[in-house]
């Protein structure tokens, strides 16, 4: 739709999936009906946009959510929504596409999952009210000026002043950079910033 030339604020949804796809082409799981699944097309997208949809989301879920860096929200140390921004900017669009788990019962999903998943314990017909909150939130967040992004992103940071690890590196989070970085401390000084990849809790095993 978007190479078609489809306008600023399509809506895609979908009740189910059957290949939904979250990062580096994991799979995304959400019982029929009980998710909010859905992409939005944005024109001219800002380069935060991951920051954008990130905020608008957490907004979505309510006061206790928080965002995990890059692209999950968490309640109570759970996943309960997973974003993924893809676009061509040569081409001046971008697609934010979310998961969130509006009414899932957490028994109907993978055993994998039961321990580290959550949902907004909604009930089934809620997932419209909650599509419309989440777009109502996706425009505010698109008109915030940089800073105010950044400070309302850093207000739900997940992450912050906790151990942390990632392929080759382990520290403390402390936060992003105006670029939207992960900014990290250093075991034997100094810093780093991660611009992908992910990035765990605690430390790395032995």
């Amino acid at each position: 739709l978007a190479a078609a030339g489809a306008p600023h604020g399509t809506v895609v949804t979908a009740a189910a999936q059957s290949a939904g796809r979250g990062r580096q082409g994991r799979a995304w799981s959400a019982p029929a009906g009980q998710a909010l699944l859905v992409s939005v097309l944005v024109r001219d997208p800002p380069e935060l946009l991951p920051l954008v949809a990130a905020v608008a989301v957490a907004r979505t879920v309510g006061p206790d959510a928080r965002i995990k860096w890059p692209n999950d929200i968490h309640l109570d140390g759970r996943k309960v929504a997973g974003i993924l921004a893809e676009g061509r900017p040569q081409e001046g669009w971008a697609v934010v596409g979310v998961g969130l788990n509006v009414a899932v019962d957490l028994a109907d999903l993978p055993a994998e999952l039961h321990d580290t998943a959550a949902t907004m314990g909604l009930a089934p017909g809620d997932v419209a009210v909650v599509r419309d909150a989440f777009l109502d939130e996706l425009d505010a967040a698109l008109m915030l000026a940089s800073t105010a992004l950044l400070d309302a992103w850093r207000e739900r940071d997940a992450l912050a002043g906790r151990e942390v690890s990632w392929t080759g590196g382990a520290g403390v989070a402390r936060g992003i950079d105006g670029a939207g970085r992960l900014v990290v401390d250093l075991p034997g000084g100094g810093h780093t910033a991660l611009d992908a990849g992910e990035v765990h809790l605690g430390r790395p095993a032995e």
